[in-house]
């Protein structure tokens, strides 16, 4: 199950946020995509399968002293929901006439020009 996790974080400069988005991609789990959100940049967005919430927001107060998860949101991959086979063959039609292939015989007089 793909979803997306959002932790506060306060972060004062620029290392900071860079310390934080490595801490977030290197988390348990399957790490999809990390990015930083909110007016201040202070809100850390992970994008996963199987990443725990607890974890991330565990480490992420090891180095930052305090961490608080806003939302944690089941994200729908949108390419799966748009292409259902069914909608396509619906509208599939065959074409109106048989293929068909002409063959001539092989001649060997030398003549390359028809």
């Amino acid at each position: 199950m793909k979803q997306k996790i959002v932790v506060q974080v306060p972060m004062h400069c620029d290392n900071c946020r860079t310390k934080a988005l490595k801490i977030a991609s290197v988390v348990k789990g399957r790490v999809h995509s990390v990015a930083l959100e909110g007016g201040d940049r202070d809100r850390v967005v992970v994008v996963g399968e199987d990443v725990d919430s607890v974890c991330l927001a565990k480490d992420l107060r090891k180095k930052f002293t305090h961490a608080t998860i806003v939302s944690v949101e089941e994200v729908k991959d949108k390419k799966k929901e748009e292409t259902k086979p069914e909608e396509w063959l619906r509208y599939w039609h065959p074409p109106p006439y048989n293929p068909y292939v002409v063959c001539e015989e092989y001649r060997d007089d030398g003549c390359t020009v028809m």
